[in-house]
Formats: structure tokens, sequence, C-alpha cells
């Protein structure tokens, strides 16, 4: 049998552990050899040497560059045909591209795309053309796409990006699945931390907390869930509002909308953290009104830790709740999102009974080791049970 060697392309080191994480040791326990290559970054260096996997550094722009494209394909050739790689993953549309180019002409036999969300769905004119080019570029130079959930495979499908034959799901969705150990309302640990975070917080125990998790941008509903809060804090000054996640340049939200979460006194924002389990343990309910994404994971942890949530029937969104039975589906609405964040407060049974059928929800289709799994079975050819 042919040793596997694998190398896994990004272009943001932050995307390995929620990308891959756990799965570097199942495969590595499955005698896989395996490589990162990603820009360089002191989070890169710390992450990998912790976990024991070798990387190379391959300057890959967030950006669309030809010069700087052009610069990262020609290295990352040049690694790959040094190396003998019988496997590339690449992850994101920028990583994916610089991936399946460089793979293709070094000859790798395996070369996977990851398509965990369409850039193109929330962008228009020539930026829309050339993301749409780009993906079918990067979909025609893979031997296999991975669509991370039914929605986007339905989505690039109706887009005329026609590669169906080559393309696979894992499970109903996801690259890498949840830890539902982890992820748990009785994950002691977690609930020990959370006592300490309310304190410093100043969130008492009748405060009604609702929860966001994810980049502080446009793409992910951030102006819909602040014009939401306007309405709700006239009306129950006992709700707090944490969000959680870093502010970013690229999509950047208005100044005004900044201004709102910077002076109001029942919004809670942190910035980046490595851990959020404890931050979930302070939250009633979980608010996505995302616009795009691929298949969000925060929904996954939230409903593995029994917490209801309000996302949109935006791409990856609709696949993520079963609406009126692990959550609600929102509309881009400031009026609808502020009732349904309501009708959770007002109706703690429903509550409580939508968060139990989320934590099912996950535990039947989404635990790690159902993804994995599914991994090495269609991408790697192992048999594991």
């Amino acid at each position: 049998m042919v040793k596997i060697k694998l190398l896994q392309v990004v272009n943001d080191a932050f995307a390995l552990p929620f990308f891959i994480g756990e799965q570097f040791e199942y495969f590595k326990n499955r005698e896989i050899e395996q490589y990162v290559a990603c820009p360089e970054s002191a989070f890169l260096d710390k992450y990998l040497k912790k976990i024991d996997i070798p990387y190379f550094e391959v300057p890959i722009t967030r950006s669309f560059s030809p010069f700087m494209d052009a610069i990262a394909i020609w290295k990352l050739y040049r690694i790959l045909r040094r190396n003998k790689f019988t496997h590339v993953f690449g992850h994101t549309p920028k990583g994916a591209m610089v991936a399946m180019m460089a793979s293709y002409l070094a000859g790798v036999k395996h070369r996977v795309y990851f398509r965990h969300g369409l850039l193109y769905e929330t962008a228009s004119g020539f930026r829309r053309g050339l993301l749409i080019f780009i993906e079918k570029i990067t979909s025609c130079l893979a031997t296999k796409i991975v669509n991370v959930s039914p929605s986007v495979a339905k989505r690039v499908k109706l887009d005329g990006i026609k590669y169906e034959r080559k393309s696979i799901l894992l499970s109903r969705g996801t690259c890498n699945g949840v830890n539902i150990d982890r992820f748990s309302n009785r994950n002691r640990q977690a609930i020990d931390q959370s006592q300490i975070l309310r304190q410093s917080l100043k969130i008492m125990p009748s405060d009604f907390v609702v929860g966001f998790v994810g980049r502080m941008v446009k793409d992910k509903g951030i102006i819909d869930l602040i014009e939401a809060w306007e309405i709700i804090k006239k009306e129950e000054p006992k709700l707090k509002l944490l969000l959680i996640g870093p502010f970013e340049k690229r999509d950047a939200i208005p100044a005004n909308i900044w201004n709102r979460i910077s002076d109001l006194d029942n919004i809670v924002h942190i910035d980046f953290t490595e851990d959020v389990t404890p931050y979930y343990c302070l939250m009633d309910i979980l608010v996505l009104p995302s616009y795009r994404e691929g298949f969000p994971t925060v929904i996954l942890e939230a409903s593995a830790m029994s917490i209801p949530v309000l996302t949109s029937r935006a791409t990856g969104c609709v696949d993520a709740i079963i609406d009126g039975e692990t959550g609600l589906h929102i509309a881009h609405d400031a009026k609808d999102i502020a009732d349904k964040i309501k009708f959770y407060h007002d109706n703690a049974s429903i509550k409580k009974l939508h968060g139990k059928n989320g934590r099912q929800f996950v535990t039947s289709y989404f635990q790690q080791q159902v993804v994995w799994r599914d991994i090495g079975r269609k991408l790697f050819a192992l048999i594991d049970r």
C-alpha cells in the first residue's frame, strides 16, 4: 500500500483549529503523514509545534493579486515537487485556488477542494464575475470537491458551476464536525470558567443573554442584529447582547454601527478568543443573521450546548437548524429578529425544548468521529469501523 502523504493548504493559520483541529491526531494515528502550507505567523508556529505537525511557509494573501498569487503558486509547486505528496487539500477560495493550481502543475494525483463557502454570493459587478471565474477554475482542477453543506452544493449548481460527479458531502455537512464532549452544558470546566466571566463582564444571573459568535462584518448580519437590538432595549432592559469576534477591515461595518456597539451598556463585546466554550455557558440563545456561510460551525457548537438558535435561510445556515425544532429561521429584518428573540425570552419551556432537540440533532449527525470516518473513507479509501 502506498503511504499517504497529505499537505493541507490554508491562507490563514487561525482557520486550522476550526477546519482541521483534532483531525490531525486522528489521521496521525492512522499513519497518514501530514503537513501544512500557510503564510508565516506566530500563531502558526505555536499551534503546529504544540501538535507536532511540520509546516511550510507560503505567502498566500487573502486578497487577489496576480503577482503575489503567482509567487505563492510557484513556491508551493516547488514544495510539492520536492516532497512528493500524494494528497493536497485546499481550504477557502483563495487557499484552494493556489493549492489546486500548484498541485495540478506538480502532478499530484489527489487534489481536494474544500468548498467552505461562496464569496461571490454577496459580491457584485466585476468582483462577482471574477470570483465565479476563480471558483470554476479551482473546481475544474480539483479531483474531488467537498461541499460543506447541501445548500452550497445546490447553490453552485444553480449558478452554473457544474462538477457534481466529483463533488461529495461529509455526513450531513461540515468539514470537521463537533466535539460533543467539549461542547456540552455539562462541561464542568467550562461552567466554572463561565462563572468567573459572568462576574468580570457584569452579566447578572437574571439577565437573558443573546449571543453572537463570528467576525464582526456586514456579511454576518451584524447591522441587522444591532438594529434589532435597538428595538429590544426599549422593551426588555434585562436582556444582554454578547458579541464574540474581531472587527475586520474587509467588509467592515459602518462607523455608526461600531459606535452603537461601543456605547450601549447592554452590549458586551469580546475580541477573538481561542476557546468560546465558557461563553456559550452564558448564553440563552444564539443569533446568526448571516448573508452567506459554508456551514456555520458556531450553530452546531451552540446546539451541542443545548442553546436554541436564530439564523437566516442563507446558504449554509439553512442546513444548520431544524426550523421550529432546534431553532427558528429569521429574515434579514430588524423587527423579525427582535420578535423572535422576544419569543424565546417569553417562552422558557419552548427555549428549553429547542435546546434539547439541538443537542440531539448534533449528536446524531455531526459528531467529529462521524465526519472523520467519512473523510477517511471518501478521500483516503480507509475502512475505519
